[in-house]
C-alpha cells in the first residue's frame, strides 16, 4: 500500500473545512444554550413566585410578637379518636429559629420537677393559638443556660415596655 499525497491533502482540506465550520456550529449552539438558560430562568422565577404565593397563603396573620424570654401559652390541637381538643402548653420561649413559614419557637416548662421542651412551628395547623402571658427581659438570643438551672434560678425578669 502506497499513500497518495493528493489523498492526504484532500483529508487536510476536509479537516480545515470542518474546523472552519465548527465555530459556526458552536456559535449557534451558544445561542440555543442562551435561549435555554433564559427559558429555564423564566420557569425558575415562576416556580419561585408560585412557592412564595403558596407559603404566604399558608402563613397565619394573627400571631402576636413573640420574643425570646417571653412566657407564652400555646394552644395545641390534640386529636383523640374522632374528637379534637385544644390543650394549653405554658412555658418560657428559650429560642426562635428560621423565618416565614418555617418559623419555630422552643418552649421550656417544668413539669413535676423535670424540664420539658417542645418545639412549635408557629404556622402549623396543630398550633391553635398563642398568647403572650408575660414579657421577659433578657440579653441573649438563646436561653439554653436555663437548662442547667433549677428552681428560682430559672426565673426571667419581667419587661414592662413592650
Amino acid at each position: 500500500m502506497t499513500v497518495d499525497p493528493t489523498e492526504t491533502s484532500v483529508s487536510e482540506d476536509t479537516n480545515n473545512d470542518s474546523t472552519a465550520k465548527a465555530p459556526q456550529i458552536e456559535k449557534s449552539e451558544g445561542k440555543v444554550a442562551t435561549e435555554t438558560a433564559k427559558s429555564a430562568a423564566t420557569i425558575k422565577l415562576s416556580a419561585e413566585s408560585l412557592i412564595r404565593e403558596f407559603e404566604s397563603s399558608q402563613e397565619k396573620t394573627d400571631l402576636p410578637e413573640i420574643y425570646v424570654g417571653d412566657t407564652v401559652r400555646v394552644g395545641v390541637r390534640i386529636s383523640e379518636g374522632n374528637k379534637e381538643r385544644v390543650q394549653p402548653y405554658e412555658g418560657v420561649v428559650i429560642s426562635k429559629r428560621h423565618g416565614g413559614l418555617n418559623e419555630t419557637i422552643t418552649v421550656r416548662r417544668i413539669f413535676q420537677g423535670i424540664g420539658v421542651e417542645r418545639i412549635f412551628m408557629l404556622h402549623s395547623p396543630q398550633v391553635a393559638s398563642i398568647k403572650v402571658e408575660r414579657r421577659g427581659k433578657v440579653r441573649r438570643a438563646k436561653l439554653f443556660y436555663l437548662r442547667e438551672r433549677v428552681g428560682k434560678a430559672t426565673r426571667v425578669k419581667q419587661r414592662f415596655d413592650r
